[in-house]
């Protein structure tokens, strides 16, 4: 069980009994007291729907009862951390039960509150299902909060592709709808709103390119000075795909370019080893090009299928008929965000989307102690 999962550990859930049982004492909390043995190995997620359907359980149906528990509740100095996140899923499955507008925009209000504890963006996905429209609307007055964490919200929870988040398929079917609230933030003055910004569209380059390229092009002519950040942070997903305008906005020219097969050093990778290569980038062109060099490392998988990701590796200047050289290092050592499968593998260099011919290499096999240990496999 990971580090993660225990977040809202069995102590978590009992002090946020503890807390609930200080503003309401009379109450029974005996599903949130059963929650606090139910959460024991399962994953986060898991265990966030958990310690909701505790409270689902516990506190008088209606949305009334639940905001006023809550609210309550926030006064305490012992509701803090971990615990803020089922408590807001709580808030928004009541609004949603219920169907009312009041209720509704009630919540919305109570998980702008809430995020400034923790955060409320997974919560405001449900109430963005139900209603999307309303929804933005409110989301697009919390761009000018005083709070960075509730202008964050406004950004983060509206996202596309927000991780661990359920989807709101209206938003991708309107990939324009979120414009106003990135429009409003991509200045804001807290980094932490801007990596939102630049992730929130990101994730809309899956979606509709166009609508970011448009987005992205509207901003470059009214920057700030951490606008070419956000740029470049926002459009990344299109630069590696070689996108024209893209590569414009953010400053990288050269259409006449030449990427040799990449050079690996030794024979293969051993596991846990290192992959290190180097390649030419010529440009071939009459005038100097401001390059942006990626490469991609073709993952072979458990049924022997091959699977590429692209890394960044450089940005270079290259003079007109001149040439640069790349090298780089990649790791095999296990992580636990990928799982490696030994045999053959590639690696492809590209520069402003031209890419090199693939080079091959072979990741060697665990050797028998660690291979006994967990058959090979690292991460998920």
């Amino acid at each position: 069980m990971g580090t993660m999962d225990e977040l809202i550990s069995p102590v978590v859930v009992a002090r946020l009994r503890a807390a609930l049982e200080v503003v309401a004492p009379t109450a029974d909390f005996s599903a949130l007291l059963q929650a606090e043995g139910a959460v024991r190995g399962l994953r986060l997620r898991q265990r966030v729907d958990v310690v909701r359907d505790a409270l689902l359980s516990d506190v008088p149906a209606g949305f009334h009862a639940a905001e006023r528990v809550v609210l309550d509740v926030l006064d305490g100095p012992r509701f803090e951390g971990w615990m803020i996140w089922p408590t807001t899923e709580f808030i928004a499955s009541r609004a949603v039960e219920t169907g009312s507008t009041r209720d509704f925009d009630a919540a919305m209000a109570l998980l702008a509150r809430l995020t400034v504890g923790l955060t409320g963006e997974f919560a405001v996905r449900d109430l963005l299902n139900a209603r999307p429209e309303r929804g933005l609307r409110i989301m697009q007055t919390w761009t000018g909060h005083d709070s960075e964490h509730v202008r964050r919200l406004a950004t983060e929870g509206s996202r596309a592709y927000l991780p661990w988040a359920r989807r709101v398929p209206w938003l991708l079917a309107h990939p324009q709808a979120t414009r106003g609230i990135l429009d409003a933030t991509y200045r804001d003055p807290a980094e932490y709103v801007r990596r939102s910004v630049a992730n929130h569209l990101n994730d809309l380059s899956r979606v509709e390119p166009s609508v970011v390229t448009d987005v992205a092009a509207a901003w470059a002519g009214e920057p700030d000075a951490n606008t070419p950040w956000v740029l470049r942070h926002g459009l990344r997903t299109l630069i590696k795909r070689a996108d024209p305008t893209a590569l414009a906005l953010v400053g990288f020219t050269g259409d006449d370019l030449h990427v040799a097969r990449p050079r690996i050093s030794g024979e293969g990778v051993p596991w846990g080893g290192d992959l290190t290569f180097t390649a030419v980038v010529t440009n071939d062109g009459e005038t100097d090009a401001t390059v942006a060099i990626d490469y991609s490392i073709g993952f072979r998988r458990a049924n022997g299928s091959v699977s590429a990701k692209t890394f960044k590796l450089a940005s270079r200047r290259i003079a007109a008929g001149g040439s640069t050289v790349v090298t780089k290092t990649h790791s095999f050592r296990p992580i636990t965000t990928r799982t490696y499968h030994p045999g053959p593998h590639h690696v492809t260099v590209q520069a402003n989307g031209v890419l090199s011919p693939p080079e091959g290499f072979v990741l060697g096999t665990p050797d028998r102690a660690e291979k006994g240990g967990d058959d090979g496999r690292r991460g998920a």
